[in-house]
């Protein structure tokens, strides 16, 4: 018996408008009607998800989001946070100076804004693009106080030039920090401890509920985790290979209402 499920946004919940289909709307109107939590997770803060938990009516009391991947837990009613890892000054720092050796520009983000700091010469963030709930706050990466938390730091740059790049990063940053694609276009760096699947599993713990009775549906390679913590992973049938081989099962594609066919078939009573 599935009691919760965890779901991705984007290419996932998400047509390639970022529209929720109808049918979505339904299934999941439907589940949490028969008592099963359906906790959205995501690399965006809590913020830039706000207008899909409205729609879907997941901001009432005993209603969880997955923010940052994995990195905060939340109650989406207030916001409170359950659990938060974040990166400290000094990983801040030698993060940024990682994205000037491999030439790639970088942000970092809080709860409340977007830092920019000093980019590449002709080599300009695409996160604007991307990030459209939190400010953009020009900053000196040095100039940072002792106690920063940073939720994560990101290189947002164009696909294959990013590619090249992540060729370059030092098998020591991968052993370090958790380093994930979220986007072709975004590698997102974040605490060791950090994932969507130590995400889900904080707040199962908090919850009582058993990995076995966990249903994860994603993507992309930052929802790897999370199908690999669900007793039942699925795979999006827009998923790149490796979720794809990982899940125990492949939906229908974002854009043919996949969410709403998985939830169907292997969640509802």
């Amino acid at each position: 018996m599935i009691k919760l499920i965890a779901i991705d946004l984007d290419g996932t919940l998400l047509t390639k408008d970022r529209e929720i289909s109808d049918e979505n709307k339904k299934a999941i109107k439907e589940a949490k009607k028969q008592g099963i939590k359906v906790v959205l997770c995501t690399g965006r803060p809590l913020l830039g998800m706000v207008q899909y938990l409205e729609e879907l009516n997941l901001r009432e009391q005993g209603d969880y989001g997955i923010t940052y991947n994995g990195g905060l837990v939340q109650k989406t009613d207030t916001g409170e946070i359950l659990s938060q890892k974040t990166l400290s000054r000094k990983d801040t720092l030698e993060l940024y100076k990682l994205s000037q050796n491999v030439n790639i520009p970088c942000n970092f983000i809080d709860l409340e804004k977007v830092y920019e700091p000093p980019y590449p010469i002709g080599r300009d963030s695409l996160y604007a693009t991307i990030m459209t709930a939190l400010p953009f706050v020009p900053v000196i990466p040095e100039d940072l106080v002792d106690d920063t938390a940073i939720n994560k730091v990101v290189f947002c740059y164009e696909e294959e030039t990013l590619d090249e790049a992540i060729k370059k990063i030092p098998s020591y940053f991968f052993k370090k920090f958790t380093l994930m694609k979220s986007r072709p276009t975004l590698l997102e760096l974040l605490n060791k401890e950090v994932d969507k699947g130590k995400g889900i599993a904080v707040l199962c713990e908090l919850l009582g509920i058993e990995p076995h009775e966990v249903m994860a549906i994603g993507d992309e390679a930052n929802d790897f985790a999370m199908i690999e913590y669900a007793g039942m992973g699925v795979a999006m049938e827009n998923a790149t290979s490796e979720i794809k081989e990982l899940a125990q099962f492949i939906t229908k594609t974002n854009d043919n209402h996949g969410v709403a066919h998985a939830i169907q078939k292997y969640a509802l009573k």
